[in-house]
This record gives structure tokens, sequence and C-alpha cells, in this order.
């Protein structure tokens, strides 16, 4: 006789339906399974014999054949442990198979019978859910995150004997209730405030407009200087995820196995600070599994690269086009797989390798030679990606000897942060797949983006003289518009595109040139790489009042004395 039961396997953060299609025929007594299993599916018939024996079914000794259909699908995990077992009791006469048409199973079998909980629930129920099945029959453990899809209903099992009941009709299992879901914790500390650091006031703005537009942030300071503190409380000022967002990050979480009974659903923005020893398949995912990376599992959250030139090079070149998409593609011999990875990518680093180089009241003990090999871990083309490059300083004495410093708090940052979303919710609301500004595509920024006649100038004069490329125009314009969301400008005024050029526009070889030698910044006409550090700028670039007709050559020269000092103002 022949039974059909329907699982689901992975498929990157999606399932794909399974038929596990099962043949009992006369021969020698023997147990196969095909249909490409790895080795923890080929390693289930004994544990499916095994519970079988032990809740006390007698299975005729016959040849047994499962098939696990589409074949030339790769099937990975034990998830397919429980409808195996129901495949063999159906094939056997022992349980008529069709109440098992209804629904798609899943669970890890034990020797005694009991189910134990399994990975990437969450997309088995979506996928049950999409094709029209009335429900899952999934472990106890793994209820509450199935019980996160809408319009399906979901049995909790204990084991293989209660499965059998409810299928016959005997004991049937109550349906499982949602309540409301706890948030899983992500990582950056409990009571994490913007309060604890003292003093910072310019990095505190900085974090806040980066919350605000969701842009990239990177600080380079000595060590000490509050770099490290201040981005695990950035998580405290962004805005909450919406339901939509969770469950794309719950999904990859459940992927990995990485929730549990208690905590179903994740709800606060994730936070991952991975080692520098990190590798580029730990960074962006792979592995023999194809596994999800720590670039996805900070999807819609904060991927903090502390000591960022210690990462090896191979590893942060990886990070140039998820940054731009959003999604990790990954190409294997035998599948395609693709990761959401919308992240704020969050960086520190020092100034040199002894941490002290160009900070007042310390002495940099590196050579020359080391301090240019030490920023040249870093590309060009990756700080390119970086919106915001500052440099922290550090904290004054007089801060830290306050006894009851009057700092700003987490809240106060978050209802300003809120409210710049909430303008960009607006504005964005018939712009599918676009958030935040920052991930504004280039082709709508015009339509979003309104300048002053003075912005328009001041962003002509930055890109002409320090050499941004295209992608660095469009931050600029990305980065203003969020100062302006902050500040609730109708348009990008003056002051906005000011800031936004203080944020980025320095030339990386230009200003450790002129630190290095006390000399002008070499020629910018190559395109050299983008600011590492935003240092205080000696002349701030203003667009003048009035821009009468002259000749290029004249107008040229002229821009060129009034950017010749650096541009920007504090912030």
């Amino acid at each position: 006789m022949l039974a059909r039961v329907r699982s689901g396997a992975l498929m990157g953060i999606d399932a794909v339906v399974v038929e596990c299609e099962v043949d009992m025929a006369l021969g020698l007594p023997y147990f196969n399974v095909v249909g490409l299993p790895e080795g923890a599916v080929r390693e289930s018939k004994v544990r499916v014999v095994s519970a079988l024996k032990n809740t006390g079914f007698e299975l005729p000794q016959k040849r047994v054949t499962v098939n696990l259909a589409p074949a030339d699908l790769r099937k990975d995990g034990v998830a397919f442990e429980l409808p195996i077992a129901l495949g063999v009791l159906a094939a056997a006469r022992l349980l008529e198979d069709s109440a098992m048409g209804r629904y798609l199973f899943g669970g890890e079998l034990s020797l005694d019978g009991s189910l134990k909980p399994i990975k990437g629930v969450l997309p088995l129920a979506v996928a049950a859910r999409d094709k029209g099945f009335d429900g899952v029959m999934v472990p106890v453990a793994n209820a509450a995150e199935a019980a996160l899809v809408e319009g399906l209903t979901v049995f909790p099992v204990a084991s293989l004997r209660d499965a059998v009941d409810h299928l016959k009709g005997e004991r049937l299992i109550p349906p499982f209730r949602r309540g409301s879901p706890s948030a899983a914790t992500s990582g950056q500390g409990a009571g994490a405030d913007m309060a604890d650091v003292r003093g910072q006031p310019e990095l505190k703005l900085a974090l806040e407009l980066a919350a605000a537009g969701g842009h990239n942030l990177l600080m380079c300071g000595p060590p000490g200087s509050g770099k490290t503190m201040l981005a695990r409380r950035l998580p405290s000022i962004l805005p909450a995820m919406t339901f939509s967002e969770s469950l794309e990050v719950t999904k990859v979480y459940s992927v990995l196995g990485l929730l549990n009974e208690s905590h179903a659903l994740v709800q606060e923005r994730p936070f991952r600070a991975p080692h520098h020893t990190l590798s580029d398949a730990g960074l962006v995912g792979g592995g023999p599994t194809a596994r999800p990376g720590e670039l996805s599992l900070a999807h819609h959250g904060v991927l903090f690269l502390d000591e960022l030139p210690e990462f090896r090079r191979n590893v942060l070149e990886v990070l140039r086009q998820p940054l731009e998409e959003g999604v990790i593609h990954l190409a294997r011999a035998n599948q395609n797989l693709s990761y959401p990875c919308r992240v704020m990518l969050v960086a520190a680093m020092n100034p040199c390798p002894c941490g002290y180089f160009n900070v007042p009241g310390h002495t940099c003990t590196c050579p020359e030679h080391r301090v240019f090999d030490y920023h040249a871990r870093v590309s060009g083309p990756l700080l390119d990606r970086v919106d915001i490059t500052l440099q922290t300083r550090p904290v004054e004495y007089h801060h830290l000897a306050r006894e009851q410093p009057q700092e700003s708090t987490s809240r106060h940052h978050r209802e300003r942060v809120e409210a710049a979303r909430q303008r960009q919710r607006e504005r964005y609301a018939a712009e599918a797949q676009v958030h935040c500004n920052a991930q504004l595509p280039s082709h709508l920024l015009r339509r979003h983006c309104v300048l002053s006649p003075r912005a328009e100038r001041m962003l002509e004069l930055a890109v002409r003289h320090h050499g941004l490329s295209a992608r660095a125009h469009d931050r600029l314009l990305k980065l203003a518009l969020t100062r302006a969301d902050l500040e609730g400008h109708g348009r990008i005024e003056e002051t906005d595109m000011q800031l936004a050029i203080d944020c980025r526009a320095l030339d990386r070889r230009g200003w450790l040139h002129s630190n290095t030698h006390g000399g002008a910044p070499p020629s910018r006409t190559g395109g050299g790489s983008r600011g590492v550090a935003s240092f205080p700028p000696r002349q701030p670039l203003r667009a003048p009042a009035e821009t009468p007709q002259r000749d290029e050559g004249a107008s040229s020269r002229d821009d060129a004395a009034s950017c010749a000092g650096g541009v920007g103002v504090p912030l």
C-alpha cells in the first residue's frame, strides 16, 4: 500500500512542501529513504523504527521505501521523522491517510516516541497557509512560533502516540491559542541608555541622525572615547519594528533554531557585534548547509563591527553588494539561496595602530608608513557606502566629575527619531520597499529631495571639488533629507546640506598627508578614497549669495579657493 504525508524542506528562509511517499511491499525487511536526503535524514529511519516499536506499534516484516518528492531538492534536517512515521503506519494499514491530507507535519522523534523541537517551523507554517492546508502539527515547543501565522490551525504534539490518536479521532488535541507575544532579547544589554554616556553631544546627535534615516556610520577615535558604548546604545533610540518586520527577522532566527517557546517572536531590533576573527561565510552566510550569517541575523537592526581594520580584507569586501541591495545571494553547486540583510552598518576604528594619531594631549608612536597601511586596510569603495564618518575625542574631565550629569536620554532621542520616521512613512506611502531615507533608490531622489537654491549650489561645489562619486552624491542628498526630517523642514536648507557634507566629504589620503607632513593634501583629480573621519574643518563651505555670470576658469579658481580648507560645520 502507498501512503502520502506532507512536510516541508527549507530553502533559505522559505519552505517548500515535500511529499513523503511510503511504499510497503513484500520482500526482505529493509528500510530505505530516497529523494536526495542528507545525513540526518538518512539516519532518521533508525529513529523512526525504534520510536514505532517503543510506542507499541508492530510493523509487518516487509520492504519499506520512503521517497521524498521533489527528488531533486536536497532534504536536510530532522523535521521529516514525524511524517515518515505516520506514513509508515498508513502504509501498514494501521492508520487512515485521508485525515492526513489536510495538514503539514514536522517533528523530530526520540527513541521513546516523544517529539523534540525542530528548526524552521515558522517558514513551514507560512508554506502551509500559502498552499491552502488547514493546519500544521508540530512539537509543543514550536507551537507558539507556528501560531504567529494568521488563519492557520496549530496542533501542538507531544508524542507520536498523541498524533496517531488525534488523526484516528480517539483523543483530539486542542488547537494552540496564541497569547500576546513576548519580545526576544536582541543582545544589546538591558537598561542601556544614552544618559549613561558622559559628554560627546556631537556623537549623540550623529547617532540620532543615523537612526532617523537608517544610515551607515563610522566612528574613528582613540581608545576609551566611547565608540563601543555609544554603538551598543543605538538600538535604544531606533523606532519600534512593525509586525511584518518582526516576522521577517523571526524567520531568519527560526531557520537557525534560535527561538524558544517563551520568546517566539523577535520584537526588538537585532544588534549583532561579531568578533574581528569572523570569516566571510560567517558574516554573509554559507558553509555546508548555506545557513544565514551575521549580516542576515542583523536584518532590520544594527551590525556593529568593532576594530574595523582588524577584520580580514576579504571579509570586509563582501559587504559591498549586500549594503546596497539589502539581500545576499549565495550561489552553490546544487542550490541558489537568498537571505535578507537590510541592516545599519555601524563601525568603529582607531586612527592608528597605537590609537593616538592626531589626538590632542597624546603622542602617536606609530611610524608614518604604519598609519597609512592601517587606513589602507579599509578600502575606498567600502567607505563610499558609509554615510557618516566622525571622529571621537577623549571625554573631558568636567563631564566625568559631575555628580548628576544632565545627559539626554534615549527616550528623548527616540521621540525625535520616531517623528522623523513618521514623516518618511508618509512621504513613501506609495513607494514599495522604501521605508526610510537610506532605502530611497536613485531614480526617486530628485522627486522627494527638494533643495533650496543655496543648498543646491553647496552640493554642486562639494561634488566638483572633492571628486565625489555618483553614489556619494546620492548619499549626501539622503543624509541632508534626514536632517530636514529631524528639524521638520519642508525642503533641504543650507544648514542641512552643510551638515551632510561635513559628515563625509573629506579626502582620506589628503587628510592623512596633511596631518603627517603638515602640508597641503595631494591632488584629488585622481578621485581618491573618501574620508575616514570628519575632523574639525578649517573653512566651512557656504554657497555665495549671488552667482553672477563669469567664465568657467574664473569660477573654478574662486570655488577652489573657497573649498581649500575643507567643508562643513561642527555637529
